[in-house]
């Protein structure tokens, strides 16, 4: 639908709409990859997490840009790791608290991050960038209804982020201004949209601390905080239980898991995946490394939802060198045996990164609309990115 709204309502250009033929003017590319990006829980994150997702909020702005401008690969991933030096630090200042106020961090945050890279490759002197951040912070937008009484918002939200980011810089580009203190003034991001923000983590280690190396890929197609559980889940799984035989489960884990992912009865698969009891349960029965099981099939699945209202949240009690993701798994069995699985990581956290042969696995399963040769030849140009020199010749479809 959004791919549709970018297509009728966009002047062709010269940035692809992925997985498609249509070519469109970077913001409405944008709008339509932010959207897809973001659509079903699999684009990246950071960890710890401050709510940045550096996949649809930079890559998606930034290969719109490049694309229109003949940008190199090298310009692309520098333009990258600054938008996201930018943007963590943004969120670490914020504390996360935008979302313990109801807002949608990566709809907030993108924003500045994207703005960044965009402005980057768009040449923008130093003023131009400020001003290009000072216009962002009038394009930040969403909130977290969405996880109580669903819709399809939670896409939107980093299709709006992508789309603002190229629309600020393409104002500041021709001398538009904003605030010049929309981070840190008295009515700005930090004390607008958060509650105890600490102005000094804006710039702590710059040039020195890469937070861009916090960077995280997702293995399963359900939000982060499920996917330390769901890792538990597989490992006790593969002892040889049977799913039916499951009494209860106990997940204690994040606060955040708790408070905004105890979703029992999801109703629509957008919600399930946001659903930390479902995507635990749908572990137990399919395999969540597949990104096709998290379908309506699923979440109508008699089995997987009876198993999903028998499992209970709890924080977790903290301990010296924990993640902020830690969690136990506990399965109580009909007949009275236990299974406990203690886990602080997932595939794909900096401290488990997935290897190249992981990273083609999961490629090849978000490609195969593509013809595997030209999907494989996609993968390699992708990977070997610093050394194209004209992202314009890549070709998503």
């Amino acid at each position: 639908m959004v791919i549709d709204l970018a297509t009728e309502n966009g002047a062709a250009g010269d940035s692809s709409v992925l997985g498609t033929r249509f070519k469109l003017r970077a913001p409405f590319a944008a709008l339509a990859n932010g959207a897809t990006a973001h659509a079903f829980e699999l684009d990246s994150m950071c960890q710890p997490s401050v709510g940045a997702h550096p996949g649809a909020g930079l890559v998606v702005p930034g290969l719109a840009v490049a694309q229109a401008r003949h940008n190199s690969g090298r310009e692309l991933i520098t333009a990258f790791v600054a938008g996201c030096e930018v943007m963590y630090r943004i969120g670490h200042a914020a504390h996360h608290s935008s979302e313990r106020m109801g807002f949608h961090a990566p709809g907030l945050l993108g924003v500045f991050g994207g703005a960044i890279t965009s402005g980057l490759l768009m040449k923008l002197d130093p003023a131009q960038l400020m001003h290009a951040l000072g216009i962002a912070g009038s394009l930040t937008a969403g909130v977290l209804e969405f996880s109580k009484s669903g819709g399809m918002v939670k896409r939107l939200h980093l299709g709006r982020a992508a789309e603002g980011a190229i629309t600020a810089t393409l104002l500041a580009n021709k001398g538009f201004t904003g605030p010049t203190q929309v981070i840190e003034g008295r009515y700005g991001f930090l004390n607008v949209y958060c509650r105890d923000a600490e102005i000094p983590l804006l710039t702590a280690g710059l040039g020195e601390t890469w937070r861009t190396l916090t960077t995280t890929l997702k293995c399963y197609a359900c939000h982060s905080t499920a996917h330390v559980p769901v890792t538990a889940a597989l490992a006790i799984k593969s002892r040889g239980i049977n799913p039916d035989d499951i009494e209860s489960i106990r997940v204690a884990g994040s606060e955040k898991m708790v408070s905004h992912h105890n979703i029992p009865e999801p109703m629509e698969m957008s919600t399930a995946q946001y659903s930390a009891p479902f995507s635990v349960a749908l572990a137990f029965y399919r395999d969540p490394r597949n990104p096709a099981v998290f379908d309506d099939s699923a979440l109508n699945d008699p089995a997987i939802r009876a198993l999903t209202r028998k499992v209970k949240l709890a924080v977790r009690t903290a301990r010296p060198g924990d993640t902020t993701l830690a969690s136990l798994v506990t399965v109580l069995m009909k007949d009275g045996r236990e299974f406990s699985e203690d886990c602080q990581y997932y595939p794909g956290m900096p401290q488990q990164p997935l290897t190249e042969q992981q990273l083609a696995t999961k490629f090849q399963a978000l490609t195969t609309a593509i013809p595997q040769a030209r999907a494989a030849r996609l993968f390699e140009r992708c990977m070997d990115l610093e050394s194209v020199t004209d992202v314009g010749t890549l070709e998503f479809f």
